[in-house]
This record gives structure tokens, C-alpha cells and sequence, in this order.
């Protein structure tokens, strides 16, 4: 453990675990989601997923990297089971998809930092202006890795664990402020209305299938990152109190996101909401036009509100370099340093057609493919997107429950989240994990998996 490095505290490894929950994915994915489901109703479904399967599995890959103190892959094989380090690969490989095109995008926010400050406040033909400048662009993508690559270099208690400590509060402090500010302006009621009251109607296939989406990829499960960090992990760390705390955090800075973001668009549309469904652009097109119309405090808002939203993304792409870099060092014995510059540089290259994918290069463009029946255009960062995000993750997930309780054992998963947690034998919340880890989430997630690979990539809904 020594040889590896490990969380110095309980805070340190909850603050680094929420950050890898905690991310664009709240900030950026979360508002534009329920914008596109039609309001509370997703988020109600959301929550749903979140606490229900997402908590259970959480606990379980927690556990399974605090048992063998290895990376994803190498979990497995320390358990005793060779032929299942297949699942810790394919949760690897979805990390590295989804950090190349996540990079991406947090390297648009960076560039947005200096585009507010500037008061350049455009819409679309502004944002696809920006896309295009590849150089530009590139360049502030390759220095957010940089970034990265710089604080998981510097190890588990001096690099990620400090950075998480530091970003979190910061994060949370400035959000705050956005909500008291967004809260002030007119119609900011009519955002709230369509963000917290739910009309259930708008319930259907692909709500569903979007918010079990999103709460796979907003807390960073199916992936290995929580495997990762959990083999960084104390063995007198309660584990379900942890994933508990994790998960509410998650939740809760999501939450805080649509109390930013609802009423601003409430501002923005005379209480019409229109623009709510804006999809991706909902953040870099739709927002800094209502900036915009903020007056000579304008700049200042917007310039705020990017520089939150790279916090974010840096505590959700510190966790994802980390789980191949963990990798890379157990299994393949490469020094730390080297292991991050490597795995860094490679995964930026990987994310250059996701780069090209905005306007610049037309192969990489709306018709890099087809799918959906035949029907939608698809750009290569949103096909990366459905490979990783909305397939893998929940086929990961699925998988680790279902090792966990009919491969490992119950038994065993159930003595590794009573170390630590001397009253968790014969509690509810055993039993809730047992019935959840070993047949809720197998066989909900299973058939999400197959219903959203039909749904996304052939346009046939079943439900």
C-alpha cells in the first residue's frame, strides 16, 4: 500500500471520490439533460437510479478495490478470477473514451474563460466560429491535460487528494453565489417551476434511458474509477457511510446546478422556457447569450461561471487518468511520472477526431455516422459518447454487481464493507445491498443495456 500511495484521511478520499463524481457531467451534462427531459420528471427519475442502483454499486466497487489495493483489470485477478479482468479492462477502455472527448470539452470552457472576460457573447454562430479554430482550441484542450496529467503526476495524498480539498469548497462556494445571484432575476420562478415540479407524463423510453445514463457517468461508476480510488483506501474507512456521503454530494452539486441554470433561462425567456431543450450547446450557446444581457456585469458572470465549470471538469478528469495510469504502473510496472505523460499523451491523441468533430473536419462531422434506424446524423464525439457513456457504463456496472454477489460471494463482499463499519452486519442496509448487488442492479442494468443499445443505436423502443 505503502509503494502505491493512499488518501491520508477519511475528508481527503471523500472530497477525491466526489470530485471524480462531481463534474461536467453535473455541471455541463446534468442541466442540458433535464432540459431534454422535460424538467422534474427527469430529474425525479434520475434521483431514482442514483440512490437505488448507483449507491449499491458504488459501495461494491469501493469495496473490491479496498480488498485488493489493485487497478480495475488487476482487481480481478488479485480476487482469484483471471478470466473476469475483462470487465476492469472494458471499464478502462470506456475511461480513456470517455476522457478523450471529455477533454474536449473542458478545454472549450477554458477557452470560454477568455471569450466572457472579452464579453464576446454570441450564440451559435459564435460557439461554431470557436470549434473551428483547431490551433486555438487544441491548444486549450493539450494545457487542460497538461494540467491533469501535473496534479495525478504528483501522486494519491500529494497531487489528487490536495487538489480536492482545494477544488471542492471553491466549487461549491462559487455556485452558491451563482444560485443567490440567478434567484434575483425576473422570471427566475418560472425556471424553478419547470426544474423541481414534475409533470410525469413526460416519463418515456428515453428519459429513462438518459437519466440511467447520466447517473452512471456523473458518479463515475462502471468505469473503475471507484475501484481505483477505493485501493487507495484505508481499511478503517467506512465504506457505505463514504459511498452514502458521495453519492449526496453528487446529487447535491448537480442539484445546485439546475438551481443555477433553470432560473437564468427563466430570465432569459420571459418565463417561456424556451431554450431549456438546448441539448450540448444549452451551456456554451444558450448561457452566454443571457450573460449578455447582464449589462456591464455581463463579463464578470460569465467569466465566473467558466471558471466553475473547469473546476468541475478537473476533479472528473483527474479520476480518469488515474484509473489507466493505475494501471499502467501495477500491471505494466512503468515509474508514476512516465505512466501519466504516456497515458496523457496518447489519450489527447485519441480525442483529436473528437476535436475535429465540431465544424472543422466534415468526416468527423454530423455525418461521421449513421445510426438510430437509419435516421440521425452523428458527429464522432456523441458516437464515442453512446459507445462509452450510455453502453459500456451500465454493462460495467452490471457486470461488477453480478461478480460481486454470485462470483465472489456476498459473504465476502459483506466481511469488506464491515471492515470499518462494525454495525453493518444484520442491518437494512446489508440486506438492501444484498437484494440490490446481487439481483436489482444485474437485472435492471442488464436490461437497460439492452434496451438502450436498441433504443440509441437502431431507434427501436420496446417500452
Amino acid at each position: 500500500m505503502a509503494a502505491r500511495g493512499g488518501f491520508s484521511s477519511r475528508l481527503g478520499f471523500i472530497a477525491a471520490a466526489a470530485g471524480s463524481a462531481v463534474g461536467l457531467g453535473n455541471i455541463w451534462g446534468f442541466p442540458f439533460e433535464v432540459g431534454e427531459g422535460g424538467g422534474a420528471a427527469f430529474v425525479v427519475v434520475y434521483l431514482f437510479f442514483c440512490f437505488v442502483l448507483c449507491f449499491p454499486v458504488m459501495a461494491t466497487e469501493i469495496a473490491i478495490g479496498r480488498k485488493t489495493e489493485k487497478n480495475p483489470a488487476g482487481a480481478f485477478v488479485a480476487l482469484g478470477y483471471k478470466n473476469w479482468a475483462w470487465v476492469g479492462k472494458l471499464g478502462i477502455l470506456a475511461g480513456v473514451l470517455i476522457l478523450s472527448f471529455y477533454n474536449v470539452i473542458a478545454g472549450w470552457a477554458f477557452g470560454y474563460i477568455f471569450e466572457m472576460a472579452m464579453g464576446h457573447f454570441g450564440g451559435g454562430e459564435q460557439f461554431g466560429a470557436f470549434t473551428v479554430q483547431i490551433v486555438k482550441v487544441g491548444a486549450y484542450g493539450a494545457l487542460f491535460m497538461a494540467t491533469t496529467a501535473f496534479v495525478v503526476s504528483r501522486g494519491v495524498s500529494g497531487g489528487i487528494e490536495k487538489a480536492a480539498k482545494l477544488l471542492m469548497p471553491t466549487l461549491i462556494v462559487m455556485m452558491l453565489g451563482m444560485v443567490i445571484y440567478s434567484l434575483t432575476l425576473d422570471n427566475a420562478m418560472d425556471g424553478i417551476r419547470f426544474y423541481l415540479v414534475p409533470d410525469f407524463s413526460k416519463i418515456n423510453a428515453g428519459v429513462i434511458y438518459s437519466a440511467m445514463g447520466q447517473a452512471f457517468f456523473s458518479l463515475s461508476l462502471g468505469m473503475g474509477a471507484l475501484i481505483t480510488y477505493g485501493s487507495y483506501v484505508n481499511k478503517k474507512e467506512n465504506i457505505v457511510s463514504a459511498a452514502a456521503l458521495i453519492t449526496l454530494a453528487d446529487v447535491g452539486i448537480a442539484f445546485i446546478a439546475g438551481m443555477m441554470i433553470f432560473p437564468l433561462i427563466g430570465f432569459m425567456s420571459g418565463g417561456t422556457m424556451e431554450g431549456a431543450a438546448g441539448g450540448p450547446g444549452l451551456i456554451f450557446v444558450t448561457l452566454p447569450q443571457i450573460f449578455g444581457t447582464l449589462g456591464s456585469i455581463g463579463p464578470l458572470v460569465g467569466t465566473i461561471f467558466f471558471v466553475l465549470l473547469c473546476f468541475a471538469a478537473l476533479t472528473s478528469t483527474v479520476s480518469l487518468l488515474e484509473v489507466p495510469v493505475a494501471y499502467a504502473v501495477d500491471e505494466l510496472n512503468i515509474r508514476r511520472k512516465r505512466a501519466v505523460w504516456i497515458v496523457a499523451g496518447i489519450i489527447f491523441v485519441v480525442g483529436i477526431p473528437s476535436l475535429l468533430g465540431f465544424g472543422y473536419s466534415d468526416f468527423f462531422s454530423t455525418a461521421f455516422t449513421t445510426y438510430k434506424d437509419g435516421g440521425t446524423d452523428t458527429d464522432f464525439l456523441s458516437f464515442v459518447a453512446s459507445i462509452a457513456n450510455d453502453s459500456i457504463l451500465p454493462l460495467g456496472g452490471c457486470m461488477i454487481a453480478f461478480f460481486a454477489a454470485h462470483i465472489w460471494k456476498k459473504h465476502n463482499l459483506d466481511e469488506e464493507l464491515a471492515s470499518g463499519s462494525p454495525k453493518y452486519k444484520g442491518s437494512f442496509v446489508q440486506k438492501y445491498m444484498n437484494f440490490a448487488v446481487g439481483y436489482l442492479a444485474p437485472v435492471v442494468l442488464s436490461i437497460l443495456f439492452v434496451l438502450t443499445v436498441l433504443f440509441k443505436f437502431f431507434g427501436i423502443s420496446i417500452i
